[in-house]
């Protein structure tokens, strides 16, 4: 925070860093997503506020403290997302703050690239659609009060951003540490309009083996956004009130991993949730 080793202004800004942490954390339940991003904000703060007499006047403090806010309101996301806000048509607002809460709940999140392989052939990745499938089996499987998104159309690797780059010619938008490539440019090599490649996950989803209650409701609360002309598609899986399966599978999460229950005791165990 101080350029130069110092003691004498520590405490004044201190106290305006907790303080503004306590008005986004406790007053607008809101979380940090970027801790990396934080400490960047935070650095060499001193100059960026006041640290002279002036800062222990009322005044000054609430304006050094609205300064930090600013500083570091980038990194934090809302915390908890009323029903409105969970099945409404997502803004561009409401998908980056699904993106960056992907950072800290990994288990209620998912991104994805999309459908095709990053090659030059650019070939369809016939198991995506039911890896994904899979995914909101898990998710739909983490409580009765979870709700989860899976967003196709973003990469969490600087390579794979790179090299989308490279081979659709766009530029990937940045979000915390993901990076938005969008699905049009998918729906333009497969020769397709944007409409028919959003069907394609209608479609994959709903002749799925998935439980016919989280499919439904999955269905309903699949959403299109243009994201600054790249397209993001939004699924919203719902919470359920009992065990989600596909065909006589149980998939759950661990972490940000999709992974299938191996034994009846762990299915079993998974049951209790609900």
């Amino acid at each position: 925070m101080f350029k130069k080793s110092t003691s004498n202004p520590f405490p004044s800004v201190f106290a305006v860093i907790i303080i503004a942490f306590h008005e986004l954390i406790v007053k607008e339940a809101k979380k940090a997503t970027d801790y990396a991003g934080l400490k960047r904000a935070l650095t060499n703060l001193s100059d960026r506020i006041e640290i002279g007499r002036k800062a222990i006047s009322p005044d000054e403090r609430r304006k050094n403290i609205d300064t930090v806010k600013g500083l570091v309101g980038a990194y934090f996301v809302k915390g908890d997302m009323s029903a409105s806000e969970i099945y409404r048509s997502h803004t561009t607002i409401d998908v980056e703050s699904v993106i960056r809460r992907s950072e800290i709940e990994l288990a209620n999140y998912e991104l994805k690239q999309g459908l095709l392989f990053l090659s030059e052939s650019g070939g369809v990745d016939e198991n995506i659609i039911e890896k994904v499938v899979k995914t909101i089996c898990a998710i739909a499987n983490n409580g009765p009060e979870a709700v989860g998104k899976i967003i196709i159309g973003v990469t969490d690797k600087d390579n794979d951003a790179a090299r989308i780059q490279e081979l659709d010619k766009i530029d990937p938008k940045k979000i915390g540490k993901r990076f938005v490539v969008g699905v049009n440019r998918e729906a333009k090599r497969l020769g397709i309009t944007v409409e028919q490649y959003f069907s394609k996950w209608k479609d994959g989803i709903r002749k799925s083996s998935l439980s016919s209650s989280v499919r439904d409701s999955v269905l309903s609360n699949i959403d299109f956004n243009s994201f600054y002309g790249l397209g993001v598609i939004v699924i919203t899986i719902p919470s359920q009130s009992e065990l989600s399966y596909v065909g006589e599978e149980v998939y759950w999460r661990n972490g940000d991993s999709t992974e299938r229950a191996e034994s009846p005791k762990q299915i079993a165990t998974l049951a209790k949730r609900f």
